[in-house]
């Protein structure tokens, strides 16, 4: 294969990275000197050009190939993902048009490119070596991206948290994949499920499982490795966050899942009620069961809005796992559409807290009062976006947890996992709790007499409406997004 034959079947990241260049280049020559809403502007719309165009090839292509046994797959399912993940750039950049927490707008615009492509090339992995290379590549992209506002110090050191955190799950996840290769003498996954299955459970098997799931555990912030998420969430500028919680989680899921139900394919065990035995499922099961109560029962405590979405994203992680646990077709498209229309919500409530945050100059709980009488729409879209991460019907959230409960009951037709789901339900039931105290705020309680008085942009206001109406559309007509699954 040549290197033409390469950029073909990498076109859509090729593309993407022919938009971070013209991007940046564009903004250190004819950009530098106009101001910086009309640089946020022009680059945000080179950038959501070049995305559409790299989505639209994605999804037009129809073309499967494994040229590089496992380096660079390419199948309809994944060329979706990508188109997805594209999309999700998309409504990143349009809530940060109106931003002004930096004045390098190209270098910042490239950041989220680059991360783009990270994950573009995660989703599209089944080596070892390439998963771990694409996973540092994006986190490096958010660990900068994290930094990014210099006016606020709490960004700095989320930052160094976030990067010290993720350096250590690196060592581990390293480490783990080290072992698999003296195991298999191979980084494809298919060829390390084989020598694993082999070879049983050998002790060096099971200190791969391990460290593995230890690296990828920091990586989508679940208990105990979450202790980076909260202050990294708060920290980071509000659509860097919204970044890092929506696409980072769709693909990061998806590998995550490859990884144990490809790799470890000869080791999986069971978390059954009384019947458990040795393999990932029991430990994805623990980790499941306190991402859930941890989550929740902390987020119940915040004051920030920011922080609090981060303990409910640890808590919808641990939902997220159940997907994973059950290993069936059925609960992987659960999965991935939990995980996607868990993305859209997210990005469009932290879309809000950003509108809020730069009119009111923070997102404490109480900056939200009044916001219904202070912005109609605003607190329209945030009553929707809410009450879907609450699972409420007929939004997106709803319809999500539906399908993956329903797909862990039915696992293995002997309610053997029910005991997670009734964990995973009477946390939902807590979830209320947190996300009624901002609508509270905002629908019941009055603002304070000398609240400043709340704008959203056009653009912005467009976008979370947008938003608002596919987290609606997909829990009403949810087969448009499960049949590409």
């Amino acid at each position: 294969m040549n290197y033409l034959q390469l950029l073909q079947l990498a076109a859509p990241e090729t593309i993407v990275t022919a938009t971070l260049l013209v991007v940046l280049g564009a903004d250190l020559t004819v950009l530098r000197g106009k101001s910086l809403a009309v640089r946020f502007n022009v680059g945000a719309l080179l950038t959501i050009l070049g995305c559409i165009s790299a989505a639209f090839l994605a999804l037009h292509r129809h073309i499967e190939a494994n040229p590089f046994n496992g380096f660079l797959v390419v199948s309809p399912q994944i060329d979706y993902l990508k188109a997805v993940l594209l999309v999700l750039t998309v409504f990143t950049m349009l809530i940060s048009t109106s931003a002004k927490f930096t004045d390098h707008v190209g270098e910042y615009l490239s950041l989220i490119l680059l991360g783009t492509i990270g994950l573009m090339f995660l989703v599209s992995s089944e080596d070892l070596l390439l998963i771990f290379v694409s996973l540092e590549f994006a986190s490096l992209s958010l660990y900068i991206l994290t930094a990014f506002n210099k006016n606020n110090a709490k960004s700095a050191e989320a930052a160094l948290k976030y990067f010290l955190f993720g350096g250590m799950s690196a060592a581990f996840m390293l480490f783990g994949f080290s072992l698999l290769y003296g195991i298999a003498d191979s980084t494809n996954l298919a060829e390390v499920a084989k020598a694993i299955a082999a070879k049983g459970f050998d002790p060096l098997v099971l200190i791969a499982l391990v460290t593995t799931v230890i690296g990828f555990g920091f990586k989508v912030a679940v208990v105990p490795f979450h202790l980076w998420a909260p202050d990294a969430y708060e920290g980071a500028p509000t659509p860097s966050a919204a970044f890092i919680g929506a696409g980072s989680k769709v693909a990061s899921f998806f590998i995550l899942a490859k990884i144990l139900t490809l790799g470890f394919d000869g080791m999986i065990g069971s978390a059954v009620w009384h019947g458990y035995l040795t393999g990932w499922m029991p430990v994805v099961a623990i980790i499941a069961a306190l991402s859930m109560v941890l989550g929740n029962l902390a987020a119940i405590v915040q004051s920030s809005v920011k922080r609090m979405l981060a303990y409910s994203a640890i808590a919808h992680a641990g939902y997220m796992l159940l997907g994973v646990l059950t290993n069936t077709s059925d609960s992987h498209r659960a999965l991935m559409f939990y995980v996607i229309t868990y993305a859209v919500t997210t990005i469009g409530a932290f879309g809000v807290v950003f509108v809020v945050e730069q009119a009111a100059g923070g997102d404490a709980i109480t900056n939200f009062k009044g916001l219904s009488k202070r912005a109609p729409g605003l607190a329209l879209c945030l009553m929707i976006f809410l009450l879907s991460l609450g699972g409420i019907p007929p939004l997106a959230g709803f319809i999500g947890k539906f399908f993956l409960f329903a797909a862990t009951v039915d696992f293995g037709n002997n309610l053997g996992l029910l005991w997670l789901v009734i964990l995973a339900i009477a946390m939902s039931a807590v979830s209320f709790y947190y996300y009624l105290r901002v609508l509270k705020a905002a629908y019941v309680e009055d603002a304070a007499a000398d609240a400043p008085a709340i704008s959203t942009p056009l653009v912005s206001f467009l976008t979370l409406t947008l938003l608002a109406l596919l987290v609606i559309l997909f829990g009403c007509a949810p087969d448009l997004l499960m049949r590409f699954l």
